[in-house]
């Protein structure tokens, strides 16, 4: 948890010849702490806080202590100075347990890259809310997965901080999933809970094997990658394709004559055949 305390000083009536450090003590006080003192503490001081101000040691005594102060401030000088205590704040849930194949996604662009860079990678993307229950339930067993499938890439893109992006692709139902793999694109998507995490595990077990695609990543669709950059989530000049890419096993056949290929082997069929009826 992130915890801040910000105190405001006011300290009247010192003399201004602290501030050219002819003066090795000086005193005030703070309604958050009580007595303040500017110099080295005593023996008898017990600080709540101690802090550096101006070069010299800013100690914060008890509201009690000051009351049993006879310490008189100097005249017309006043100081406002802010301190701030921080705490390091806990892992929040979604941040827990990650393991070095799942990444956390900030933008569009991001996803997109992700997504294309991922070769012949398979890609699962988990669609999650910091305040969805089932998505927090579910996280543990998807951070074994992901550390039980090394070779897939679990990209996790936040509702919260992406809804823009989110709504643009249709995702209204958390938490979600899209698998993907290289040229195939999209392999399949789905919503699943705790109850219903053999959905996950079937997907993991048709789709987890590496196969070789011929050709370039997928990604996202055409229409999607233009939603995005309609509403701004992709930035300006981003390169969309014009025509969909052709898969290059699908160019390796238009290369090939068929028809010319056929009438080849029928020729040479009619040839043994006559072959045969002279002899």
């Amino acid at each position: 948890m992130t915890c801040s305390l910000k105190i405001t000083l006011n300290i009247s009536r010192l003399n201004e010849t602290i501030l050219n450090s002819k003066t090795t003590t000086a005193s005030g006080f703070c309604p958050y702490f009580g007595a303040i003192r500017i110099g080295e503490s005593t023996p008898k001081d017990f600080p709540n806080l101690r802090i550096n101000f101006m070069g010299k040691p800013l100690v914060f005594l008890e509201k009690k202590d000051f009351r049993d102060s006879s310490i008189k401030a100097p005249s017309n000088f006043s100081v406002r100075a802010q301190a701030s205590i921080c705490v390091s704040r806990a892992l929040r849930w979604w941040e827990k347990t990650l393991k070095p194949n799942m990444v956390e996604i900030h933008s569009a662009q991001e996803l997109v890259h992700s997504l294309l860079n991922a070769d012949d990678k398979l890609v699962i993307i988990d669609f999650y809310s910091p305040g969805c229950g089932g998505c927090k339930a579910l996280h543990p067993k998807i951070c074994q997965l992901a550390e039980s499938n090394p070779d897939a890439i679990f990209l996790k893109v936040n509702y919260e901080d992406l809804k823009t992006m989110c709504h643009a692709l249709h995702i209204h139902v958390l938490p979600f999933f899209w698998f993907y793999r290289g040229a195939e694109g999209r392999l399949c998507s789905f919503s699943c809970t705790n109850a219903t995490i053999k959905k996950f595990k079937d997907a993991l077990a048709k789709y987890g094997a590496y196969r070789c695609s011929l050709g370039p990543a997928k990604g996202l669709d055409e229409s999607e990658l233009m939603t995005l950059a309609s509403i701004g989530e992709l930035p300006i000049g981003f390169p969309l394709p014009s025509v969909k890419e052709e898969r290059a096993e699908d160019l390796i056949m238009k290369s090939i004559d068929l028809p010319g290929v056929m009438s080849k082997t029928a020729n040479e069929v009619d040839l043994k055949e006559e072959t045969a009826v002279g002899v």
